[in-house]
């Protein structure tokens, strides 16, 4: 049991009752308090009372899907949200990347791996950032309220996308490959390929450039990327 895990609560939200059981199993056993739902409007409901400290939410749900579901939780809430989902289609991933997901996870799964993304992505989430102002071009991170300003008007930004562009930031000018930008925004046990990267960086690039900044991420052919001020 990790003494960390044993304070966390989850909530997983899957109409497939074995999945739901499975998880709670695994989950349990590493010290983690879990709530199931069967559907968006069961959790919806309790959480009115309660957020917990990451959801677990599958993308086909009777009634509201998990998509809309995370799309509204994101206008009150940041809690890490980790998609499930059995189509497995890029569409899906990059939409729930795009809303607010922390990660994406095709079924069917290893529940360990699944176990193991918990873990990364609580500890991610539980990284307190220095409070000072980081200045790339006419970018302002502050990262203590994880908030980016260009010229003056506040970005609005995924998780991942402040994650990746904070990287960046921090280290102007120097080329990250994609496997370091797995390791140091993802973390060292994320499963995932390389497609994950590059779906990320284009989506700070267009938000970026939608926000006229000077700044732009640059591909290093060969390499990786690097931010470019």
């Amino acid at each position: 049991m990790h003494g960390e895990a044993a304070v966390k609560t989850i909530f997983v939200v899957d109409d497939e009752e074995n999945i739901r059981n499975l998880l709670r199993r695994y989950l349990a056993r590493e010290g983690y308090r879990v709530e199931t739902f069967g559907s968006a409007e069961e959790a919806q409901a309790r959480l009115r009372e309660v957020f917990p400290d990451l959801l677990i939410l599958d993308i086909m749900l009777p009634g509201q899907d998990g998509l809309e579901f995370c799309r509204e939780l994101r206008r009150r809430s940041s809690v890490p949200v980790i998609f499930l989902s059995a189509r497995g289609e890029e569409v899906d991933r990059v939409l729930g990347l795009e809303l607010g997901g922390d990660d994406y996870v095709p079924k069917p799964f290893s529940p360990r791996e699944l176990v193991a993304r918990v873990r990364s992505v609580l500890r991610r989430a539980a990284g307190a950032a220095p409070p000072h102002k980081i200045e790339a071009a006419d970018l302002e991170i502050y990262p203590g309220d994880r908030r980016v300003l260009v010229g003056g008007a506040e970005l609005s930004l995924t998780r991942k996308e402040y994650d990746l562009l904070l990287l960046f930031a921090r280290h102007p000018q120097r080329t990250f490959s994609r496997e370091e930008v797995l390791d140091l925004v993802w973390g060292y046990d994320y499963f995932g390929d390389t497609r994950a990267v590059d779906d990320l960086v284009k989506r700070v690039r267009k938000k970026l450039r939608a926000a006229g900044s000077r700044a732009q991420i640059a591909t290093v052919w060969g390499v990786g990327y690097r931010l470019q001020c």
